[in-house]
């Protein structure tokens, strides 16, 4: 699924023009903790809760949104971006939701984390099926959005993926992903030929040793998968 796809209908966007006091009205009101601010169709950056507080403890609600200092103006993804992307951007920054903007650089809509969530939750697995690779991978050439990219150009799809810092060395990260195919051949010669290290793999193709299930039963229960 790609931003376009996920964009939440229920959330407006504010405008330079509103005010502080509907700013910290709209936050209230939709339940979030940031908001895009336009100015006429292009994005200028979110305001956030705290950036109304002082305002608002002075009595200054009318103050106009044109004025306020406002963060994030570079917190957006495009509108054909891969929802691996927005969970990127969101975690990295932080926030609830991120602004999607089209290629003209104009706004076009938000997507929140709990919609990304609910796509991730969506995409279907038969029971029985499915298989687990793990790789490791210095931390600045982590991409979930590129990895994905590769296995679904293999035919497959990631369901669910867990990032944790490598043990034996700091500088790496250990990414597991459970992919909904049973087959990992195409997948991992894809992956190793873009160099990523593939340190384990649990094929659902065949019949699973007692030690193997087992291994692989305890990985799916620590992902909560």
């Amino acid at each position: 699924m790609i931003a376009e796809e996920l964009l939440n209908q229920m959330i407006p966007p504010l405008k330079v023009s509103d005010t502080v006091g509907k700013a910290a009205k709209w936050l209230e009101e939709f339940h979030v903790g940031q908001l895009p601010v336009l100015d006429d169709r292009q994005y200028r950056g979110l305001v956030t809760e705290a950036d109304l507080l002082d305002y608002e403890l002075a009595d200054n609600s009318g103050q106009l949104l044109a004025g306020l200092p406002l963060g994030y103006a570079d917190v957006h993804v495009q509108s054909d971006q891969h929802f691996y992307s927005i969970m990127e951007v969101a975690i990295q920054n932080k926030v609830q939701l991120v602004p999607v903007l089209n290629k003209e650089r104009e706004y076009v809509g938000v997507v929140t984390i709990s919609d990304t969530l609910a796509a991730f939750g969506q995409l279907p697995i038969a029971a029985g099926q499915g298989a687990v690779l793990v790789l490791s991978m210095e931390e600045r050439d982590y991409s979930l959005a590129t990895i994905s990219r590769y296995i679904e150009e293999n035919g497959s799809k990631v369901l669910s993926a867990h990032v944790a810092q490598d043990e034996h060395d700091p500088y790496r990260i250990r990414l597991t992903i459970k992919v909904n195919t049973p087959s990992l051949t195409r997948i991992v010669a894809t992956l190793e030929r873009f160099g990523y290290a593939i340190t384990a793999q649990f094929s659902g193709v065949g019949e699973l040793g007692e030690n193997e299930q087992e291994r692989y039963d305890a990985l799916l229960k620590y992902l909560s998968l």
